[in-house]
């Protein structure tokens, strides 16, 4: 009878060494806020120390993309506290928030009754200074579409 072929292991191979563990690179967590129902985009405190800026002497100018009737994202930029544009952030228990309830509702975000979030993303605005987009995303789900089928009574009409 031939003898199998077997693969013993060894005792270094049942305990945990930095050569059989993976390296598993920590992915960094996006930024994130979210809109309350008072209509002030909302800053954790995690979100203020991951985008590094000072909350104490903080405004910022809001926008929104030119042309465009409902917002999907805000653009906030660096601005100073005598400039008409700017924004204060404004200290809560733990979270810094800008107030744009008006803005947020004739951008057709309804705050008021569903839940936004967003994800802050650093861009450069005019090549030295830094920007941050807060890319908007709605926790309720899109409306079923309601409208008429298209293509099979065409193709039904065109048989007969």
């Amino acid at each position: 009878m031939k003898a199998k072929q077997i693969r013993f292991f060894s005792q270094d191979e049942n305990s945990e060494t930095k050569q059989s563990k993976k390296k598993t690179e920590a992915k960094p967590t996006p930024a994130t806020g979210y809109i309350s129902t008072a209509g002030k985009v909302v800053f954790p405190n995690k979100t203020i120390d991951q985008l590094g800026f000072d909350p104490q002497d903080s405004w910022f100018k809001v926008g929104t993309q030119e042309g465009k009737r409902k917002i999907k994202s805000l653009f906030l930029v660096p601005g100073a506290s005598g400039q008409e544009e700017a924004f204060e952030l404004e200290k809560a228990a733990k979270s810094y928030s800008i107030s744009l309830p008006y803005i947020l509702q004739k951008g057709g975000i309804d705050y008021s009754s569903s839940k936004h979030t967003f994800t802050v993303k650093p861009f450069d605005y005019d090549g030295d200074v830094q920007g941050y987009e807060l890319k908007l995303a709605s926790d309720t789900p899109k409306a079923a579409y309601t409208g008429k089928p298209r293509g099979r009574k065409r193709a039904t009409e065109a048989a007969e």
